[in-house]
């Protein structure tokens, strides 16, 4: 499931970023990691992969790379591909404390599997027609913080934030109400999955999670889980 790092970084740069590979295609994962390897200076170390969305949340949480590389269509899971792996990773951070990102790296260059994977927390998405050389560097930007999108790509994205641009107030006021754990609970909840599902993602026990859903609720106004998941439905937060 894990593999051994496929570069190293070179004399006097700074520290390699870190990448778990994800796709269920071996020759092209193998493809991609010697093509990373070949990038002298640019410094980045493939520290795992994997076929599927079980094996890919395994390996991001032990691994904890500083970016995924993630296929939109995968095995497993719930069936919703690289969304499910996105999902199943919510709240893992890289070895040096930040948030595992990651960079959606796909055939597809169709609208609905752009947004899908941006809307479940992607932080950006290229086609497999990208050079070694334009993707190390989309590595390294998404690392730092960047959003990086293929151009054609970038209009996708633009287009469907920006039609919910007059619902943002409104959103981040009720969201304002709620503590970043219980964010955390709400999406997962929202998203269909059981107390006891959620408190293994979370790490944390079910009554928590049943102590935090209850005050979700309260906080919205809201009277079911149901409720709940069509109120961030409505506000495309799932």
């Amino acid at each position: 499931m894990t593999g051994t790092s496929s570069t190293t970084p070179a004399s006097g740069t700074s520290r390699a970023t870190r990448v778990v590979l994800v796709d269920d295609h071996r020759m092209f994962r193998t493809g991609v990691r010697s093509e990373l390897a070949e990038e002298v200076g640019q410094a980045v170390t493939v520290v795992g992969e994997a076929p599927d969305v079980e094996s890919a949340v395994a390996v991001v949480r032990e691994q904890r790379p500083d970016v995924v590389l993630l296929d939109v269509h995968l095995p497993g899971g719930r069936g919703n591909g690289g969304v499910d792996v996105l999902h199943g990773c919510v709240g893992v951070e890289s070895e040096v404390g930040e948030p595992v990102r990651f960079l959606a790296l796909s055939v597809s260059d169709a609208a609905e599997d752009v947004i899908a994977v941006i809307r479940a927390g992607a932080r950006g998405y290229v086609t497999k027609t990208i050079s070694a050389h334009d993707l190390a560097t989309a590595i390294r930007r998404v690392a730092e913080g960047d959003a990086v999108f293929s151009p054609r790509l970038a209009g996708f994205v633009l287009d469907a934030f920006g039609a919910a641009a007059g619902e943002i107030a409104e959103v981040d006021e009720e969201l304002d109400r709620l503590s970043a754990r219980e964010r955390e609970v709400m999406r997962l909840i929202a998203r269909g999955y059981q107390y006891k599902e959620v408190a293994k993602e979370l790490f944390i026990s079910v009554k928590t999670v049943e102590t935090h859903v209850s005050s979700v609720l309260r906080k919205l106004q809201l009277s079911s889980r149901h409720e709940l998941t069509a109120w961030a439905m409505g506000r495309r937060l799932i």
